[in-house]
This record gives structure tokens, sequence and C-alpha cells, in this order.
């Protein structure tokens, strides 16, 4: 995956230093939804998932801190989180830490370093498991097969591609540019037809495995327990 499919959400209240982050972002490729409140934070959550957070912990409506702490007790807990912050004592870090963050950098730092951060931060969330296992799915990762109570699922690659998609964002609603996009790497360009097929097999694939693909309009697909 390279820079140009992640998405990286700022969250920063000054808005010389969002600026400056988010140009250093988008030089090198990455998508950036920024916000300037905990309240615009949470509405990005709410739509697409981004692949990593930038975090300021005093903001002007709340700790930073504590809506970490809401992202690690609810479906987005997996995403990672560089805290960016101006608390720069020993005891600050490791309250920031123990909180959930990932990394911590503070202000005021280096652009080399914090893009280097960023970098090493997505390496560690890309490292998938050589086995992933959902219920009766056993998905292996490095041979590309999945199996549903031992039994080989024969899925093509493209199907198993977006069975792990699926179980990896359980219950979330995807809309189908963007699993197209993460599936054949490419924009959809409104065919959805190879979208619908792939989705069509994996469905009579996966039946009876404990686990469903719906679809809800305006909304998207997701992956539910049956």
């Amino acid at each position: 995956m390279t820079s140009k499919d992640r998405l990286i959400l700022l969250v920063e209240d000054n808005e010389q230093i969002m600026n400056g982050n988010r140009r250093l972002l988008e030089r090198q490729g990455y998508e950036v939804t920024a916000a300037l409140t905990l309240a615009a934070a949470r509405s990005h959550i709410g739509g697409r998932r981004p692949d990593a957070i930038i975090l300021d912990i005093m903001l002007s409506d709340g700790s930073g801190l504590d809506f970490m702490r809401e992202l690690r007790e609810g479906e987005s807990s997996g995403i990672p989180i560089l805290l960016l912050t101006g608390l720069t004592t020993k005891e600050d870090v490791v309250r920031g830490l123990a909180a959930g963050g990932d990394d911590y950098l503070t202000k005021p730092y280096d652009f080399p370093e914090l893009l280097a951060r960023i970098q090493a931060l997505l390496r560690r969330a890309a490292r998938v498991p050589e086995t992933v296992v959902k219920g009766r799915l056993a998905l292996d990762v490095t041979a590309g097969a999945a199996t549903c109570d031992g039994a080989n699922l024969l899925l093509t690659q493209k199907e198993f591609a977006m069975l792990l998609i699926f179980i990896q964002n359980e219950s979330r609603c995807m809309d189908a540019e963007y699993l197209y996009e993460k599936v054949w790497k490419s924009p959809m360009a409104g065919d959805s037809q190879a979208l619908k097929k792939t989705i069509a097999r994996l469905r009579a694939k996966i039946g009876g495995s404990g686990w469903r693909i719906e679809w809800s309009r305006g909304e998207g697909y997701s992956f539910e327990r049956e």
C-alpha cells in the first residue's frame, strides 16, 4: 500500500501547526483531513476510517486523551495514534502512552522526525498476522487461502482480499468505492459490476460459516454475524 492510499486525521487547534503538517503530509502523497476541535474529529471518525491519527492533547473543547480513550473503547480501537503535544515531562509521556497512544512526539519538532514516526506507525499497523481467525473462518494471509471448519473455500485473489478487509472491519459499513479501491487498487470510475460479482461469489462461498455480508442502501456493505 502506497502513501496515496493512506488517510491521516490531524487533530490540532493551532491552525499554523495544522496547516504546516497538512502540507508536509500531502507533499508525501498522503490524503489528509483535519479537525480543529474534538467535535470535528468525532465527526470525521464517523465517516471514512483514517489509517492513522495525529492528535494534540490540549484542545479548545477538551482533552485529546479523553478522545483517545473513547476510540480505544469503540469500533475505532485499532487506529494507530501519534500524540503530538507541548506537554514534555516524562510523566506526560507515560500518561499519554498509558492512555492508549502508540507514539509520543513533543513540540517543537522537526518535520523529518514527524514524517519518520508516521511512516513507522503505519508500517507497524500494516503488519497482518500470518493467520487470521474469525469464528469458523481461518485465513492464511501468506498463502492467500481461506477455510471454513478446515474446508478450503477456494477463493480467488480478489475474493480473499475482500474477505480479509471485511474481517478486519467487522460491522463497519464501507461503501462500494472504498472497497473497490482497496481490492483493485484503482478508482471504481462508476463501474460497480466487478465488485458486485465478487461480493456475490464471496457471499455464496462463506454461506453457513456463521457470517454474512450485508448491504444497506446509502451506507454500503458490512460483515455481520448470522
